[in-house]
C-alpha cells in the first residue's frame, strides 16, 4: 500500500514574539489523514508551533509547506485558504451572535465545507442551542462551536489547540468521538493537548516538544514501551 502524501511539513521552523525567540527549529511532517499530537510541558512551544505554521507569530523563519507549497512568506489569510482550519485555545466564538450565525459566518476556503446538518449531527448540543448567543453557551458548547465552525469552511487540515482544557469528562468524550470521526473521514489533524490520556488513543504519532524543538517522535505502536521516557519528558 502506497504511503499517503505529506500535506503539512515544517523544517527548521523558528518563531519570535517580539524579541523572544520561542521556536528553535521545529521539524515535523504530517501525512494526509493522519492525526498527530504535539505534547510537552507548558511553555514548550506547542501552541507557538501551530501559530507559526499559520503565520500568526511576530516573525518566523525556516520552511512551512502545505501540500508541497512553501508558505513561509504568505500572510495568514492566504495560508488558511490552502485548507487549514485553526481552533485556538481561546476558541474565538462571537459571543453576540447565535450558534447558527457563528456556524454560517466564515467564508468557504474553496473546497466543499461540511454541511451544517452534519456538523449539528456531530455536536447535538449545538442543534439544541442553535438560537442561543455564543456568550451564553457553556465552555464545552463553545468548544464544539469553535470546532464545528472550521468544518463548515472546507478546511481539511485541522490545527486543534487544547480542545479539552477545563471541560467535563462527558464533553471530552464527545470531542474524542468527533476527532475519531473526522479522522475516519480523511481529515488531517494536528492536536496540541495537555491531556495525554485523551490524545494517546487518537493519534498515529506523537511529537514531544521541549524548549522550542522536537525532542522525540513516537509512533503510536511504540508508545507502551516508551511510556517511562514520555512521562519523564512531560513531567508526569
Amino acid at each position: 500500500m502506497a504511503e499517503r502524501p505529506v500535506v503539512l511539513e515544517t523544517r527548521g521552523l523558528e518563531a519570535w514574539y517580539g524579541e523572544s525567540h520561542v521556536l528553535h527549529g521545529i521539524d515535523l511532517a504530517v501525512r494526509e489523514g493522519e492525526c498527530v499530537t504535539l505534547i510537552g510541558r507548558n511553555g514548550a512551544g506547542r501552541t507557538s508551533t501551530l501559530r507559526a505554521i499559520l503565520g500568526l507569530t511576530d516573525r518566523r523563519a525556516g520552511s512551512v509547506r502545505v501540500r508541497g507549497q512553501e508558505v513561509i512568506r504568505l500572510p495568514p489569510h492566504r495560508i488558511a485558504r490552502l485548507g487549514l482550519g485553526y481552533c485556538p485555545e481561546e476558541r474565538g466564538v462571537y459571543k453576540s451572535l447565535t450558534t447558527h450565525e457563528n456556524l454560517t459566518l466564515l467564508p468557504r476556503l474553496g473546497g466543499d465545507g461540511m454541511p451544517l446538518s452534519e456538523v449539528l449531527a456531530m455536536f447535538p448540543n449545538l442543534a439544541e442551542r442553535a438560537d442561543s448567543y455564543g456568550g451564553r453557551l457553556s465552555g464545552g458548547e463553545q468548544q464544539m462551536l469553535a470546532m464545528g465552525r472550521i468544518l463548515t469552511t472546507g478546511a481539511r487540515i485541522l490545527l486543534l489547540d487544547e480542545i479539552t482544557e477545563g471541560l467535563a469528562p462527558v464533553i471530552v468524550e464527545a470531542l474524542g468521538r468527533a476527532v475519531s470521526l473526522l479522522k475516519s473521514r480523511g481529515f488531517t489533524i494536528v492536536l496540541v493537548e495537555q491531556n495525554f490520556h485523551f490524545a494517546r488513543h487518537l493519534a498515529d504519532r506523537h511529537y514531544v516538544v521541549e524548549h522550542g524543538r522536537v525532542a522525540l517522535e513516537i509512533p503510536a505502536a511504540d508508545l507502551a514501551e516508551r511510556e517511562e521516557e514520555v512521562g519523564r519528558l512531560l513531567g508526569v
